[in-house]
């Protein structure tokens, strides 16, 4: 399962610089895939889908810190927990129910994001 931030964020910052795939965003922010992975120009996502890795994206939450499930690992391949969820101070940073992969498809996705 890729991580979620739910309503409880006190937006404190912890989080994102302990996400190894850039995978966090402030409030409002937009993102790209290419932010912080080895992604660039047009890719294929492990799903098939056609992305451009450069392109803009609106911001997922106006209101709280947000997740790309696109880009969580759930940081397998670099640490034994979330490290979102170790650090938040209000267990702000739990299981997505709507996104649930494997562990081999959260390492696919890792590989794929760093060029592994």
């Amino acid at each position: 399962m890729a991580i979620i931030i739910t309503e409880d964020c006190i937006s404190c910052d912890a989080c994102i610089s302990e996400c190894p795939n850039n995978a966090i965003y402030e409030p409002g922010e937009p993102w790209k895939l290419n932010d912080g992975t080895a992604l660039s120009g047009d890719v294929t996502a492990p799903s098939g889908e056609a992305l451009n890795a450069d392109e803009e994206n609106d911001a997922i939450s106006d209101d709280v810190y947000y997740i790309v499930s696109m880009k969580c690992t759930e940081c397998k391949g670099f640490f034994d927990e979330p490290q979102c969820a170790s650090v938040c101070p209000v267990d702000a940073c739990v299981a997505d129910v709507n996104v649930v992969e494997s562990e081999d498809e959260l390492m696919s996705k890792k590989a794929w994001l760093h060029n592994d």
